[in-house]
């Protein structure tokens, strides 16, 4: 018997250094399953972080977009605008030049006299005619002169209108020439803001591809990271089933062995019950209830 506990009480010690071991096991399995979720929590949290400046960067690339094709509008909007004026520019200067033709034409029929002397002289005929006695031709004589002198002065009115309004369309032509340096000045502006617009634009586009690949190596370095945790999550439930077998078989032999010392030390005080009771001598009460038990009290 004591060879057999000797046995067991040997390979309960084994058992026990057994789970000392297995726990030793358990506890290094655990920090590196722990460093391992730590690692993929951190790479999942830089990978979050890097799509979310990602998002913020497609909401500027938008805003940019939006702001550029704006710039891009105006631009169209300012050439058409500076288009219509130079076609206009080149109507006046063309009706201008024929201005100068009719003018020089003008200039080569104008009378010699200026059109104050030549009105001068109408208004003295016309005051003659109304004021003196004139036989019949002599009022011919001086209607004709009116005539003539009002050829010459029709001569002086156009080539004064056709001055006038030679004037006028200069006055014109510079008015919209200046408009048109205003508009090429904001179109010039616009188009800059846009080019300036459109490399901000593709500058955070770049930036954004730059932030995906690296959020993409994060994430797959969080796979990794989980990978990796996966066989040590599997062994330390291979460890922890080891560990609860070898502590279930030890409670089992503790109480196997409690079981056997009980039984021992009834089996004594049965002994010794039966010999007090062969005796005559008066019994305990738990030596009563154990012979009880066995139907051996009849005797007493």
């Amino acid at each position: 018997m004591q060879k057999t506990n000797g046995r067991e009480r040997l390979s309960e010690r084994k058992k026990t250094e057994i789970v000392a071991d297995l726990n030793e096991k358990l506890s290094a399995l655990k920090d590196q399953e722990s460093r391992l979720e730590t690692e993929a929590s951190e790479r999942a949290e830089k990978r979050d972080k890097l799509n979310g400046r990602m998002r913020n960067l497609r909401d500027e690339v938008l805003e940019l977009r939006g702001q550029r094709d704006e710039l891009n509008n105006r631009v169209k909007e300012l050439k058409q605008h500076r288009n219509e004026l130079t076609a206009r520019v080149h109507e006046r200067l063309e009706e201008t030049k024929k201005l100068e033709e009719e003018k020089r034409a003008l200039a080569k029929r104008k009378p010699p006299k200026s059109h104050e002397a030549l009105q001068k002289e109408v208004d003295n005929i016309d005051w003659t005619i109304q004021t003196t006695s004139l036989t019949l031709q002599e009022d011919r004589e001086l209607v004709e002169k009116v005539k003539q002198l009002e050829t010459q002065l029709a001569i002086h009115k156009k080539l004064e209108q056709v001055t006038k309004r030679i004037a006028q369309m200069r006055t014109e032509i510079k008015a919209m020439k200046s408009e048109s340096e205003l508009l090429h000045k904001q179109l010039t502006e616009n188009a800059r803001n846009s080019q300036e617009t459109h490399g901000k634009m593709l500058e955070k586009i770049e930036e954004s591809k730059a932030l995906k690949t690296e959020a993409d190596n994060m994430h797959k370095q969080f796979l990794q990271a989980k990978e990796r945790a996966r066989p040590v999550q599997e062994e330390v439930k291979v460890v922890l089933s080891q560990i609860r077998q070898l502590k279930g078989e030890m409670r089992e032999e503790v109480q196997k062995e409690r079981k056997e010392s009980q039984d021992a030390l009834r089996e004594t005080l049965e002994k010794q019950a039966k010999q007090k009771l062969k005796r005559g001598e008066k019994l305990s009460w738990e030596e009563f209830q154990l012979l009880a038990e066995k139907g051996m009290t009849d005797q007493n």
